[in-house]
């Protein structure tokens, strides 16, 4: 590794920070805690931790010596001087003379000494960072150490490496005794420039935070060394049949066979988002002859048992074809998985002085021979971070197997991660949003009301994907959502452009769960004068569309098994139609019948069809022009006549919005359409 530090750069994060009263020592902290943050070879999602011990003021005003250390829920790539919270000093080196004390004994005294109460809780490390005597202080998950410090003889490996510039210390588990653990080891070797957690990670430390920071550099990059300077095979290859499966077959099954009913609810699942990745590095790894030995031996680092569990699904080779046998035997795999996870946690909770619960049995990585791998997580954001983990896992593995043989911790030490009092308590204190882990499908997205529909439906936890013929507007709308919608471009007439806008949503979520097919176009004109030509355009975009967008929704849902939503807006049109406007009304009525139809035909596989009947809402349907023209037609003003109804309250795309989403949480409603329009008798269906 090559250090990143630039002098000027630093500097300018002083100057930068000083104009907040910021003290050089945590702008330089901050500094080198984001190069570190910011290398996947170092530290991936909110691991690893860094600490500054120096001088601040107390809310009296009184002067106290301090330590800056990470706190918790920030990220390393993207830390504030606020995510290095200071806690008093003194008390915590005090700690060392206690012969015992439990993690939640330790968090209150991290807690108790913050200067600030309302600070984030300090790292579960930070005793250790406090028992060593150095000013800065760093600490990573660095792969290449771990390459070597998951080895069967890890402690020879690692002297020969370091000979001598950084102390052993053999596993312990994080916390009081892993700080105690560490201090002694390091005060009986004071001239190290670092530690080696075996099995764990590396820390270093120095005077300055340049220091600290390049000594993280030179001792990963003496790992690295110890990796055969050629290039090799390191897996033997099983016989693979040539030609795999697309990620958009194979998702939708996957992410159907780890859904888990809700036993209280019926139709009801908490489903999982998926994440795919492949290169050449993962397919040598997952097609290696003993996968089922290095991949299954548990993870690198046991910080990462809390979001990926021990080891990851296997999965039967995807080859083409992908027959029926591929969902029955991979459905099969996984309930083996889940099974084998219950049995673990049996066997080990059983030996546990305070109850465990049971966290949900699902994996979180499956490798899929021929293919690649997965990561699942509940939202997109968490599979992105498991996928992140696993490819640099088999990363690390890969090294690791390169220089001898892979071997991670015995699986007692891993369940006690996985299952740590203080991650047990934050159980059932987040309560997950109603359509967490569903993938909403949007067409028209870059409208006002599919944009709308976007938002509410992410706001209530769902990863959306809007489909939009102008690729802009989507965008434009995506962003206003997040990092995790999609936008794709799709003409929703045209069947190869629906189908490879669903293949991109899969691909990127692993599957649908539901399909709002909101694009729609007014055509008007007399029904006896009209040309063919017009009428069967607003066939097409106003009923053939809503028909492939519900065919491709389908045929998702019906592999994923796990049932769906279908949602349509019909319009007003459909069942009052108005004068001059038959080439709009006729095909909005043939797709209220379509709705009713995919309700009765798909009603024994859990897939509902609803429809939406909306009318004056200011759209691309209803443009300011035309708004203007009926209002004046009327003798009204624009307001008048968008609050003409019962209520005299107009309709916003938001109440559009809304409607939609009272289906989608409707688990026992399906053939209903729900009628926003402020009261219009007329266009009342009962």
């Amino acid at each position: 590794m090559n250090s990143a530090w630039v002098d000027a750069d630093a500097q300018r994060r002083v100057d930068h920070y000083a104009a907040a009263g910021v003290n050089p020592d945590l702008a330089l902290r901050v500094y080198t805690s984001r190069l570190l943050g910011r290398d996947p070879r170092l530290v991936l999602h909110g691991g690893g931790n860094t600490s500054v011990k120096t001088i601040a003021r107390d809310l009296l005003g009184e002067t106290v010596e301090v330590i800056h250390v990470k706190g918790s829920g920030w990220d390393l790539a993207e830390i504030e001087p606020v995510g290095l919270p200071a806690v008093r000093l003194a008390p915590l080196r005090k700690t060392r003379s206690l012969s015992a004390l439990s993690d939640e004994e330790m968090v209150a005294i991290l807690r108790s000494n913050l200067l600030d109460p309302a600070a984030p809780t300090p790292s579960v490390e930070t005793l250790l960072h406090a028992f060593l005597p150095h000013k800065f202080v760093d600490h990573t998950h660095s792969s290449a150490v771990l390459s070597i410090a998951n080895q069967p003889d890890s402690q020879s490996i690692c002297r020969k490496v370091y000979a001598g510039r950084a102390a052993l210390i053999p596993y312990t588990m994080p916390g009081f005794a892993l700080s105690i653990r560490a201090a002694k080891i390091y005060e009986a070797q004071p001239d190290v420039e670092g530690l080696i957690l075996l099995n764990h990670g590396i820390f270093t430390f120095g005077r300055t935070a340049q220091e600290s920071y390049e000594r993280m550099i030179a001792l990963v990059s003496l790992a690295e060394g110890r990796r055969p300077a050629e290039k090799r095979q390191v897996f033997v290859a099983v016989d693979v049949p040539p030609g795999s499966a697309s990620v958009a077959q194979v998702a939708p099954i996957l992410r159907g066979a780890c859904a888990i009913a809700d036993p209280q609810v019926q139709g009801a699942y908490q489903r999982m988002v998926l994440d795919f990745r492949t290169s050449p590095l993962i397919l040598q790894y997952v097609n290696g002859r003993e996968l089922g030995r290095y991949s299954q031996s548990g993870v690198v680092t046991p910080d990462h048992t809390i979001r990926t569990k021990n080891r990851p699904l296997m999965a039967p080779p995807a080859s083409l074809p992908l027959s029926k046998s591929f969902a029955e035997e991979l459905r099969a795999a996984v309930a083996r998985f889940v099974g084998d996870y219950q049995v673990y946690f049996a066997r080990n909770s059983a030996r546990q002085k305070a109850p465990k619960r049971q966290l949900d049995p699902m994996p979180r990585i499956v490798l899929v021979p021929g293919l690649g791998l997965f990561g699942l997580g509940h939202n997109w954001r968490e599979a992105r971070i498991t996928a992140d983990i696993a490819e640099s896992t088999v990363q690390t593995i890969t090294d690791a197997e390169a220089i001898g043989r892979f071997q991670s911790l015995p699986e007692n030490d891993l369940f006690d991660m996985e299952y740590w009092s203080l991650e047990q308590a934050k159980m059932g204190k987040q309560i997950p949003e109603p359509l967490e882990g569903q993938v909403a499908v949007i067409t028209g997205g870059g409208g006002t009301i599919g944009a709308a529909t976007g938002e509410l439906f992410a706001h209530n936890g769902a990863e959306i994907a809007l489909l939009d013929l102008d690729e802009a507007a989507a965008q434009v709308a995506a962003r206003r959502i997040g990092p995790a919608a999609l936008a794709v471009q799709c003409d929703v007439t045209n069947a190869a452009s629906v189908a490879a806008a669903f293949e991109a949503v899969t691909a990127r979520f692993g599957g649908v769960d539901i399909a709002i097919s909101n694009a729609g176009a007014a055509f008007h004109g007399r029904i006896g004068q009209v040309d063919e030509a017009i009428l069967r355009r607003s066939f097409e975009i106003n009923f053939f569309a809503h028909q492939k967008i519900a065919q491709a929704a389908v045929r998702v849902m019906l592999a994923q098994q796990t049932g769906g939503t279908l949602l349509f807006n019909v319009s007003k049109q459909a069942v009052n139609p108005g004068a001059d406007f038959g080439p709009y009304g006729l095909p909005k009525a043939a797709t209220l019948f379509l709705v009713r139809q995919y309700a009765l035909d798909y009603g024994r596989d859990g897939i509902r069809a609803n429809a939406v009947n909306a009318d004056r809402i200011r759209s691309g349907l209803l443009t300011p022009e035309m708004i203007a023209a009926r209002a004046a037609a009327r003798g009204v003003s624009e307001q008048d006549y968008m609050a003409g109804n019962l209520l005299k309250r107009e309709v916003t795309a938001q109440d559009v919005a809304q409607a939609f989403l009272n289906h989608a949480l409707a688990l026992k409603t399906t053939a209903d359409v729900t009628t926003v329009d402020g009261g219009n008798i007329a266009a009342a269906l009962r």
